[in-house]
């Protein structure tokens, strides 16, 4: 075995063969880095990132308007209570008094939404993952390219109803 390592022949094809995988690992290593692989396989792909208008789907949302009567009752609720308490109240008393009466309607609005909001992330989340999207932005932040799946959510949501 060594007398065929000595012949010039066999060290020649030897080192021609290390060669080669050392140039095929160097390629290999610019391709990696260089990010080419994976431009071409993000244009493989049409694009993993779905686009929503958020705005339209919560205001088109069937359940917004038991959140919207819900909160009429309790605004109506508010100022009446306020009305009553503050007649005895001067002007800084019912200052303070009439931020309260805001935090709570805040806090109110808050708790009749939340519901409403993780439904219609819900649905976002199984419809991108019908598609394949990986990532879901608001389209206002887009300028360009992805995947929009507004109209399916909505029709999702209205059918979920």
């Amino acid at each position: 075995m060594m007398q065929q390592l000595r012949n010039p022949k066999n060290v020649k094809l030897i080192s021609l063969f290390i060669a080669a995988i050392f140039v095929l690992g160097c390629f290999a290593l610019s391709v990696t880095q260089s990010g080419f692989g994976k431009n071409a396989m993000a244009a493989s792909s049409e694009s993993a990132i779905g686009v929503v208008n958020y705005q339209m789907i919560v205001s088109q949302s069937p359940d917004l308007n038991s959140v919207n009567d819900a909160m009429q009752k309790e605004i109506a609720e508010a100022q009446k209570e306020f009305n009553e308490k503050s007649k005895s109240m001067n002007e800084d008393e019912k200052r303070k008094y009439y931020t309260q009466l805001q935090e709570r309607l805040q806090n109110k609005q808050k708790e009749l939404m939340d519901p409403v909001m993780k439904k219609i992330e819900a649905t976002i989340k199984k419809i991108a993952d019908k598609k394949g999207l990986t990532v879901v932005v608001e389209k206002s932040t887009v300028v360009f390219g992805g995947v929009d799946i507004t109209d399916e959510v909505a029709k999702a949501l209205q059918t979920a109803k």
